[in-house]
């Protein structure tokens, strides 16, 4: 069997025909097809067996807002289960804001903190229990020595199963009775969610003694510790899948 390539116009898949050879049966072109066929088919199945598989992505997202993005990330990218977090702006009626936007308190925004995890190793529910144990829930359009609906405190959720869950952790503290002021942090809708400028993101390790000494003097752990005792600042309590560990 040979193939007939002499044609001189340009190859096409006529060109690569078979041409029999003397003394070559007819039948032996279909079984040379047929056993190609084969082999072709035999080392596409070996060749998808041998690829690796991707693993199916396990990874959700909450959203608050707790004053200072910068203190917020540090507070939640420590904790196992945490892939990242991002500083942004959330929660306003402005399109793609800027820092000085933002902080002038006319786009809408809060500064806010977006939280990629792994919900098979911590829970939305060990989130919240840290989110709160972060931020003054007493204060009003403010957090801290920052002042302004911008610096606001609130839970941005994405789905109905994070909304019961942020209504049930309030609830909770509310029931407790720890404060002797109502809890005003809001419970909202997520929006579009806009990351900050690369200046502010990871600024806690960036400019650790920039971040120390903002923390310092607004005041922060100060206040925690006045609101939540040994609890400020938030480990998450183990859940009975012992996850966060």
């Amino acid at each position: 069997m040979k193939l007939d390539t002499c044609s001189t116009s340009p190859p096409t898949r006529k060109a690569f025909r078979f041409v029999a050879v003397p003394g070559e049966r007819p039948g032996g072109r279909l079984f040379v097809r047929a056993a190609l066929m084969v082999l072709f088919v035999v080392a596409a199945l070996d060749a998808r067996a041998l690829s690796p598989v991707a693993a199916p992505a396990t990874e959700a997202v909450a959203t608050f807002a707790g004053g200072c993005f910068w203190c917020m990330e540090s507070s939640f990218e420590k904790l196992p289960g945490v892939r990242y977090v991002v500083s942004g702006y959330t929660g306003g009626h402005t399109p793609d804001p800027t820092y000085e936007q933002v902080s002038a308190g006319d786009t809408g925004h809060a500064e806010a903190v977006q939280i990629h995890y792994d919900p098979t190793r911590i829970s939305y529910e060990q989130l919240l229990y840290v989110f709160w144990r972060n931020i003054d829930p007493l204060a009003k359009d403010r957090q801290f020595c920052d002042r302004g609906s911008q610096y606001r405190a609130a839970i941005f959720v994405h789905d109905d199963a994070q909304r019961a869950a942020a209504e049930s952790s309030k609830r909770a503290l509310e029931t407790a009775r720890r404060f002797p002021q109502p809890i005003v942090t809001g419970i909202v809708a997520a929006g579009r969610f806009y990351p900050a400028e690369e200046e502010h993101q990871d600024y806690y390790k960036k400019n650790p003694l920039r971040y120390r000494y903002y923390r310092l003097g607004c005041g922060r752990d100060a206040r925690l510790k006045e609101l939540w005792g040994t609890e400020a600042g938030g480990a998450p309590p183990v859940d009975s899948t012992d996850r966060v560990r």
